[in-house]
């Protein structure tokens, strides 16, 4: 598990070679607000080589938060997250560790027959029920996200330092908001009692749209109200406060809802996600940073004139990094190269708030 003393060590043996603000609080900790995704790339061995040498890669480079989830790519995303960390010489508490359950994962490869698959290896199994199963493909019972914890942990050979209920609002398409609430209740209820049992050091909920859509869009999901969720779940865990710590959505210069649509109620009226979060003392991680490679050949050209770096790519990284609130964002790395073009964005300074501020103006 991550400990703050360890997240010192690493930042002090780093941030000569960064900008301000480069490494920032996660708890009593210190993480880098760049982190490395494992998201895409097919399910093969050649894959898992590429990501292990840009983990071990980013690790030796200054960048010591691994995001993945127990989905990607079969769950080799979550297994080659585990051999890397084994193999590297940082020490596993300098790093937080952070993945997801929620979809139904393949083992290894994709199946010939996905719903067969999903029926004999998990309905028929009794790990998940037909009611529960949304879109054939996903879940956010308490026992079926369980059961996901516990073979990441098997798949990663380590306690998870942040575990996401994976985009909650694919719930939505056939159930109502109410149950959906309730669902995750529920399962922040289990998540309390498996951070008290220090399986994991806190939880979160990583979502696609649902914060970051008007209210009235079918797949919103109110922050306050999750947050509210946790906290009950907390006093129903009897942990004596909350383990809930961060979210994760989208944010880029093309997808920069999360700070423009006011869409949750705070103390004064209003407010976007990335505010709420801001206020309400919850870490944000940013996926889609560089919109999965669709910003890595250009930028708005007004956009790209007010920041730093010296390709479009780290232009794109520091602008998702830039927005109010953000811990750290996520890019997809493969191979040395690729890690050491993305790290090397935190050299320079992301936009003060009212130069960021002025990119909407």
């Amino acid at each position: 598990m991550a400990t703050g003393p360890a997240t010192w060590d690493y930042r002090d043996a780093h941030h000569e070679e960064f900008g301000n603000t480069y490494f920032r609080r996660y708890g009593d900790g210190l993480v880098s607000s760049i982190g490395l995704g494992t998201y895409l790339g097919e399910p093969t061995d050649a894959v898992d080589e590429e990501y292990e040498e840009a983990i071990l890669t980013a690790l030796e480079s200054g960048c010591n938060v691994l995001d993945t989830a127990i989905n990607y790519r079969c769950q080799r995303s979550e297994r080659v997250v585990g051999r890397a960390l084994e193999e590297s010489d940082v020490d596993r508490d300098a790093v937080l560790v952070a993945t997801k359950g929620g979809f139904v994962p393949f083992d290894g490869e994709r199946p010939d027959n996905p719903g067969e698959f999903v029926k004999e290896e998990y309905v028929d199994a009794g790990l998940v029920s037909r009611e529960d199963l949304v879109a054939g493909s996903h879940c956010i019972a308490p026992d079926y996200v369980e059961d996901q914890l516990d073979r990441s942990l098997e798949n990663l050979g380590t306690e998870i330092d942040l575990y996401y209920v994976h985009n909650p609002e694919t719930q939505l398409r056939e159930y109502p908001h109410e149950r959906v609430y309730d669902q995750l209740e529920a399962t922040f209820t289990r998540l309390e009692e498996r951070a008290a049992a220090g399986d994991i050091g806190h939880y979160g909920v990583a979502t696609w749209e649902a914060f970051r859509v008007p209210a009235d869009h079918p797949s919103y999901l109110s922050l306050p109200e999750v947050v509210e969720r946790a906290r009950a779940a907390s006093r129903e865990a009897g942990t004596g406060g909350t383990h809930f710590r961060a979210i994760q959505l989208p944010f880029n210069v093309v997808m920069a809802d999360a700070f423009t649509v006011a869409a949750h109620e705070g103390a004064d009226g209003a407010t976007s996600a990335l505010w709420f979060a801001a206020d309400a003392g919850l870490n944000v991680f940013t996926s889609a940073s560089i919109a999965q490679g669709d910003l890595a050949e250009e930028l708005p050209e007004a956009v790209a004139a007010r920041l730093e770096g010296d390709s479009t790519v780290q232009r794109a990284l520091n602008f998702a990094r830039s927005a109010p609130g953000v811990t750290s964002s996520l890019v997809g790395m493969r191979g040395r190269a690729h890690v050491e073009e993305n790290v090397a964005a935190g050299r320079f300074d992301p936009l003060g708030a009212q130069a960021f501020d002025a990119v909407f103006e």
